[in-house]
């Protein structure tokens, strides 16, 4: 066998090993987005989406939204963090659905809002520092079912362990070319911050 050989073949391995792990870290996205998880907690954060020219909440915000006040009206924490900032349209991702949420009877109280993050790992950020600040140890984050993997990971990323509830209603979720396409898009993204896919649980974490 010719080194020309071998090398086609050592490549052909190689690809198909590459593919094998995409399709295998695929599953475990989409699996894990299905799967309900919420608990107990202190506060529920939406992670932003979209926001409508007229500032109205994009269709996936607005099916984030209805879930995460869906929680709330089971009393599964009393107070709602929305995340998101001014990227489209003429107010913040977190004020459009703090708005939305507000029009569907949750109380001005319970809602707090960060309007400073401009991605996922800003909105963990940025959580985590509003959670900490109001002295709360729990949460529970939701948003389309193939971004909470890589949500729940970026939270671990800063020191949070957090239940995960999907938005299973969302178009993104219910059009099956459309998941198949956002879950591959986050196996890019967790991919290129290889660093997510090995982080365990955030130890000593109190339970409130």
């Amino acid at each position: 066998m010719t080194l020309g050989q071998r090398l086609r073949i050592a490549l052909a391995w190689g690809l198909g090993l590459g593919v094998l792990l995409v399709l295998c870290l695929a599953v475990a996205v989409d699996r894990f987005g299905q799967e309900e998880r919420a608990r107990p907690a202190r506060v529920i954060v939406v992670l932003g989406s979209g926001v409508l020219p007229n500032g109205s909440p994009s269709a996936d915000l607005k099916g984030r939204v209805d879930h995460a006040v869906d929680l709330w009206r089971r009393h599964l924490a009393p107070a709602l963090l929305f995340t998101g900032a001014k990227l489209e349209g003429p107010v913040s991702q977190a004020e459009s659905a703090r708005r939305y949420a507000r029009s569907l009877g949750v109380p001005r109280s319970a809602c707090f809002v960060d309007q400073a993050s401009r991605n996922t790992a800003e909105n963990a950020r940025d959580a985590v520092r509003i959670i900490r600040e109001n002295g709360w140890r729990s949460a529970i984050v939701t948003s389309d079912p193939f971004h909470l993997l890589r949500a729940r990971q970026l939270f671990r990323e800063d020191g949070l362990e957090v239940a995960t509830s999907p938005a299973l209603d969302v178009k993104r979720n219910r059009s099956w070319p459309a998941r198949a396409y956002w879950t591959l898009r986050e196996v890019a993204a967790l991919l290129d911050r290889p660093r997510l896919l090995v982080l365990g649980p955030v130890p000593n974490q109190r339970r409130e």
